[in-house]
């Protein structure tokens, strides 16, 4: 699979980034943001932890059933724990579905594995093996994570990947759980697995990189030049803690960089700010203002010298065009760093031309009510154009 430049995007944002304070969604705003992940192209969709409650379940089971239900829709998945009550629970959710995967997980770093787990090695690789194969009764598509990887012993990583292959896993993930790796040693981690695990080039492997120290996106990127076929993400980047990879910024790599990353994938970029717009809807709080790709300035210009640049040509300060990931609004912001230029093209979208001497006094009243005001509307600059005090104040 290594060979392959496809990448699959497996969203995490009803699961994983649900889960996260400040995120959670109820049954009919998941099923909704599911069909709008499906628009966006989204090739698994991770629908939820079936086993974590009924409505939980119901939600897995729904968006299976109404978003899972053409050859074309995302191939729906539920996470379970290594455990045959979690299985059995993830099996029946997904089981509406055209296309399906039970995603299932065991801890495997020393760490977790003695503080809360209490099991030995031994034990988890028994457990491994015997869960993996449970679930492969149930669906032929199924996905084993060992939890906290990046901590994980090699030797016995190396082995927990040959029992899980062997067991009947076809997607091989191996999450950087606690956001603790550098590209440079998540890519190691992945190399040596293909190296050294019997089929591990058999079957997709994959990255579920967390945001703790702000390498999400880098991971993940340092492991498809790995081998690396499946990026694990989440729109806006929600997740626990400081969140996943985001969606977005990976998308926007693939399609921006193509000259270090020749690599192929299903999402359609028109889609992206539509996408982050319904997510901020459903959940308590929207992307930062200076988040790359959805954020309010990600193409807003304030500065008179890029202003100038960006009227004359857009690819002076833009890498990539708003319409590009379906943004339409304004991308030019006036305030007191704002030149001539700016304020002259917004005058001309509003219906007014104005001559040099014209723009000149207006402009003198608007750097003054720049300097008193921070937000200037399209009604404030209306105003300047009339010559009493009072409409400038």
């Amino acid at each position: 699979m290594s060979s392959s430049n496809q990448v699959i995007f497996f969203d995490t944002t009803l699961r994983d980034g649900e889960q996260s304070p400040g995120c959670t969604m109820h049954h009919d705003e998941k099923l909704r943001m599911a069909h709008q992940l499906a628009a966006l192209g989204v090739d698994v969709l991770e629908a939820g932890f079936a086993i974590a409650s009924h409505g939980d379940f119901e939600s897995v089971r729904d968006i299976a059933r109404q978003v899972g239900n053409s050859d074309s829709a995302p191939r729906i998945t539920s996470l379970a724990r290594a455990k045959r009550e979690d299985i059995e629970a993830a099996a029946k959710a997904v089981e509406p579905a055209k296309k399906s995967r039970i995603h299932t997980f065991l801890s495997t770093s020393d760490l977790h594995m003695a503080a809360k787990l209490k099991i030995t090695r031994e034990q988890a690789l028994e457990q491994i093996g015997e869960m993996v194969a449970l679930a492969k009764t149930y669906v032929d598509d199924v996905e084993f994570s060992p939890e906290d990887a990046t901590r994980t012993d090699p030797e016995f990583l190396v082995k927990v990947c040959e029992v899980a292959i062997q067991a009947g896993a076809t997607t091989l993930n191996l999450p950087d759980t606690v956001g603790y790796c550098i590209p440079q040693d998540y890519a190691a981690m992945f190399r040596m697995v293909l190296d050294r695990v019997p089929g591990a080039k058999d079957i997709v492997l994959s990255a579920h990189c967390h945001d703790d120290l702000g390498l999400a996106v880098a991971n993940s990127i340092a492991a498809v030049e790995a081998g690396v076929r499946q990026v694990e993400c989440a729109v806006n980047g929600i997740g626990e803690r400081a969140g996943n990879a985001a969606l977005e910024e990976l998308a926007a790599l693939f399609m921006v960089r193509k000259d270090k990353l020749p690599y192929t994938n299903n999402i359609v970029m028109t889609e992206i700010f539509k996408t982050s717009q319904m997510l901020t809807a459903c959940i308590s709080f929207g992307a930062a203002p200076n988040k790359a790709i959805v954020g309010a300035n990600a193409f807003a210009h304030a500065a008179g010298i890029h202003q100038h640049g960006v009227l004359a040509n857009p690819l002076t300060y833009e890498i990539m065009t708003r319409e590009s990931v379906g943004y339409m609004g304004q991308n030019i912001v006036l305030g007191k760093h704002s030149g001539r230029k700016a304020l002259e093209h917004r005058l001309q979208e509003l219906g007014h031309t104005l001559s040099r001497e014209e723009l000149s006094v207006v402009y003198e009243r608007f750097t003054d009510l720049a300097d008193r005001k921070k937000l200037i509307y399209d009604q404030d600059i209306l105003a300047l154009l009339t010559a009493r005090e009072t409409a400038i104040a």
